[in-house]
């Protein structure tokens, strides 16, 4: 069998990650290069003539023309953060190498820091990694198919029905060769035709053309623009359907990643992290090496993200 280049590619070994990021200084110069590419802008106006003062602490920018003081940390994801730019920056190489995810727990003893302190930073990171790919929309021909996170309660109500199970929908799109590009795994308030057409309106580009298996709630797409190709199949065995390969595949693997990594997450307000994470590693999969680098610049464009923020986990930041 000929070797999968994407899935054996050699991504960045810890040996490099810490030739780059071992002290606090090149994680700064990472940071401040990350958050602004082209030199500094002042955040009140704009202006990029500034001066650094030397204070302890955080490297501080002064703006030349309104003396508005900034830090190197603060209106990105680190902002508040008493950690050292290391942790946070190993964290990033972890959480984005990973292929089936990192639990808080595995992270907490990578980083030698709390639990709820791995726990915060790992989901500020998928927090970023959300916003992330929000700003994607699928196109062309894009596979979807309906599926559940969470299993059945003791004494519950089963199948459908059952009041630990989140719905959400998985879309893939291919090319003419029916490869896979990119991904998206959304949760949904149920598989309802409105649910689906404010689905695609957010994450699909209105000259698509959705292929589904004939679920009526999936004609929504079409209220905003997108063609849909029902294909009702009598089958579920995965081997019989090769026009649903491809999401079929990846929402095996969205259950692998989450049943061997968690093992027990709340559902109801979590989902849609720790969902958005496993997209936005499955869409930059061909570039395992510059994952860590991508992530960086992820937290350093999102908005800060307090603890009681995370907490909502509805509320975006």
């Amino acid at each position: 069998m000929a070797m999968n280049r994407i899935q054996f590619q050699p991504g960045m070994s810890l040996f490099e990650f810490f030739e780059r990021y071992a002290s606090e200084a090149q994680c700064e110069a990472a940071l401040e290069q990350a958050r602004w590419p082209r030199g500094f802008r002042c955040p009140r106006c704009g202006a990029a003539a500034h001066c650094v003062l030397k204070a302890r602490g955080r490297k501080t920018f002064q703006c030349n023309a309104c003396h508005h003081q900034t830090s190197l940390i603060a209106g990105t994801l680190f902002e508040g953060t008493k950690l050292a730019l290391t942790v946070w920056f190993l964290a990033i190489y972890l959480v984005s190498q990973a292929k089936t995810g990192l639990s808080a727990l595995a992270l907490k003893r990578d980083l030698g820091v709390s639990y709820p302190t791995a726990w915060l930073i790992h989901h500020k990171l998928m927090q970023a990694m959300v916003e992330r790919e929000a700003g994607y929309k699928l196109c062309g021909d894009v596979q979807v198919d309906d599926a559940y996170l969470g299993g059945e309660l003791t004494g519950g109500t089963a199948g459908r029905g059952s009041d630990n199970k989140v719905p959400f929908i998985g879309a893939v799109a291919v090319d003419e060769n029916g490869h896979p590009l990119r991904a998206k795994f959304t949760q949904l308030p149920g598989f309802t035709r409105k649910a689906i057409a404010t689905w695609a309106s957010a994450n699909l580009s209105p000259a698509s053309t959705v292929i589904s298996d004939g679920l009526a709630c999936f004609r929504g797409v079409t209220d905003v623009g997108c063609a849909h190709r029902p294909i009702v199949v009598g089958t579920r065995k995965p081997d019989e359907l090769p026009m649903f390969h491809w999401v079929n595949t990846v929402l095996g693997n969205v259950k692998t990643s989450l049943s061997g990594a968690y093992h027990h997450f709340d559902f109801s307000r979590y989902a849609e992290r720790y969902l958005g994470a496993i997209a936005y590693r499955f869409n930059r999969r061909f570039d395992l090496h510059a994952l860590p680098a991508r992530l960086l610049v992820a937290a350093a464009r999102c908005e800060p993200c307090p603890l009681h923020q995370i907490r909502l986990a509805e509320t975006p930041c």
